[in-house]
């Protein structure tokens, strides 16, 4: 998927941060947010900001829904024409975590045009472009800054029945956890920036961030699946957190049922650990016990174009694993949600 003509300019070294790792870290995303208010009461807006959900979902009639979403961060990887695919794969991640299809995305795009050929942003556009092919819709326009560092991302726009509509509010006790992409982008991507990252390791990330989680509507229509959300950039135990808080539920997890990329742990070793990390759990560690550093350094690792979080109810297990198998996924629960508790997350 590169480009033929793919810049020579290693893009990461003109950003101070990387992919989802770029995002405000929960605990001042919340202070953010406390002070907004309802705003207007569109009642047929039914999945605002309140529960922390992927995308906005607004009702055009009984049945059909439209799905809204923004996503945009600096530079993953060093390559123009990947950094725009995989913010663009990213993005599209949202409508597809709310149970939608996307339809449509316009682009967001800043560039610092006295330090960067404005070439090289073009790869990124022809990348994202490649991505929403993909997807099956048009790159159809956008807006573009001048900017001190790269940005780019989209703005997506998706349809979808009412009732596949899937938020973090709906998810019940007894339900298990299932992860469709393994943990560890964030670290080998931070390998990556700093040099050490190996060439079969960096096929491997490269291929998951830019694999769809085009999954989603189809799980959406199964009735055992309670809820969805993409893992991004505030980790594992972020989003489990929005979801059990959402839904007023508890969560044990499995640690080592956790899916995870093989050559992860070697790169932590090495002090391959983004500083998303530290402020992820800075803002929610207190929420989960036990959290040692090997675990944390795992599951609160952000992830940049993550797979789908996905809450089953264990009565609908074997419909939901033939599913996710027939899309090649070789799906096992890491754990399951529970009535609500202190600490918030258990690991066991």
């Amino acid at each position: 998927m590169t480009s033929v003509a793919a810049s020579p300019v290693r893009l990461t070294q003109y950003a101070h941060g990387a992919g989802c790792g770029c995002k405000i870290s929960p605990a001042v995303l919340t202070r953010m947010l406390d002070g907004i208010g309802p705003g207007f009461a569109d009642p047929r807006l039914l999945v605002g900001h309140g529960a922390r959900d992927d995308a906005a979902v607004y009702a055009l009639d009984d049945e059909r829904v439209l799905i809204s979403t923004t996503d945009f961060f600096m530079p993953i990887v060093d390559d123009a024409f990947d950094f725009g695919a995989v913010a663009a794969t990213n993005a599209i991640s949202d409508v597809y975590a709310m149970g939608g299809t996307p339809i449509l995305a316009i682009a967001i795009l800043g560039w610092p045009v006295s330090l960067l050929d404005a070439a090289i942003a073009g790869d990124v556009l022809r990348g994202a472009t490649e991505a929403c092919a993909r997807a099956g819709i048009a790159l159809a326009g956008g807006h573009s800054i001048d900017a001190p560092e790269p940005i780019f991302g989209l703005a997506v726009t998706g349809t979808g029945r009412r009732a596949d509509v899937r938020t973090n509010a709906q998810a019940r006790a007894g339900c298990e956890l299932y992860l469709t992409k393994p943990l560890g982008v964030g670290v080998l991507t931070t390998a990556m920036k700093r040099g050490i990252l190996r060439d079969d390791d960096c096929a491997e990330v490269r291929r998951l961030m830019l694999t769809l989680n085009d999954v989603g509507p189809a799980l959406a229509r199964l009735d055992a699946v309670a809820t969805m959300t993409d893992v991004t950039g505030f980790g594992l135990l972020g989003h489990l957190l929005e979801v059990c808080d959402a839904s007023g539920l508890s969560a044990e997890v499995r640690v080592d049922d956790v899916p995870r990329l093989a050559s992860a742990a070697g790169y932590i070793a090495s002090g391959a650990v983004p500083g998303g990390t530290t402020r992820n759990a800075a803002s929610y560690g207190h929420r989960v016990a036990p959290l040692p550093d090997a675990w944390r350094d795992l599951l609160c690792d952000p992830q940049t174009s993550g797979g789908l979080l996905v809450a089953v109810d264990p009565a609908g297990r074997d419909e939901f694993l033939r599913v996710t198998r027939e899309r090649g996924l070789d799906l096992r629960a890491f754990g399951v949600l529970t009535p609500r508790a202190e600490p918030t997350i258990r690991l066991v």
